[in-house]
C-alpha cells in the first residue's frame, strides 16, 4: 500500500474500485507525466448518496453536505489516477482541481463546498497535494448530482 494510502485509512478512507464510465470517455487518462481525469461524480457502490441543488433552504442539499460530497468526489479522481498509474505515491503533484457546483441560484459559496475535495487531497498527497483550482457554479451536473470534480496531477516514471 502507497503512503497516500496509508494516510487515506488514518482518515477512514480506502480508494475505492473505479467507477465505470456512464458514456463514451475514459476514467483517466495519460499525457506524458500528467494524468487527466474526467469529471467524478461522489459515487459510492455505484450509487449517488443525494441529488439535487446546492443551496440554502428547504429541498436543497446544504453546502456542509456538498462538501462531504466534493471530498468523495475527489476520492473516486485519486481511484481513476490509481487506475493509470498504479502507485498512487508516483504523484509528484496535484496540478490542477476543477469543481462544479449545482447551485441554487442564490448560492455563492461554491469555493468552501470544492475545499472538500482540496482538504482531501492536501492530506492525501501532503506537500504534492498544493494545487491550482477552479470552483464553479452551474445549473444542473449529470444524473442531478449536487458536486462534480476532475482533477489533473503529474507523475514520476
Amino acid at each position: 500500500m502507497s503512503a497516500v494510502e496509508d494516510r487515506l485509512t488514518e482518515l477512514g478512507l480506502t480508494v475505492p474500485d473505479v467507477a465505470p464510465p456512464a458514456g463514451a470517455y475514459v476514467p483517466a487518462l495519460r499525457e506524458g507525466d500528467l494524468i487527466f481525469t474526467s469529471g467524478q461524480l461522489p459515487m459510492v457502490s455505484g450509487q449517488l448518496p443525494t441529488t439535487g441543488k446546492v443551496g440554502e433552504g428547504s429541498g436543497l442539499v446544504a453546502a456542509a453536505d456538498a462538501k462531504a460530497l466534493a471530498q468523495t468526489c475527489a476520492l473516486n479522481a485519486i481511484a481513476a489516477v490509481k487506475s493509470v498509474v498504479g502507485d498512487l505515491d508516483r504523484v509528484t503533484r496535484v496540478v490542477k482541481v476543477v469543481g462544479f457546483v449545482a447551485s441554487d441560484p442564490g448560492f455563492t459559496g461554491q469555493p468552501g463546498v470544492i475545499n472538500g475535495a482540496s482538504e482531501l487531497l492536501g492530506t492525501a498527497f501532503g506537500d504534492a497535494g498544493v494545487h491550482a483550482r477552479s470552483a464553479v457554479g452551474v445549473a444542473v451536473l449529470p444524473l442531478d448530482s449536487p458536486v462534480e470534480v476532475e482533477i489533473v496531477v503529474a507523475v514520476a516514471d
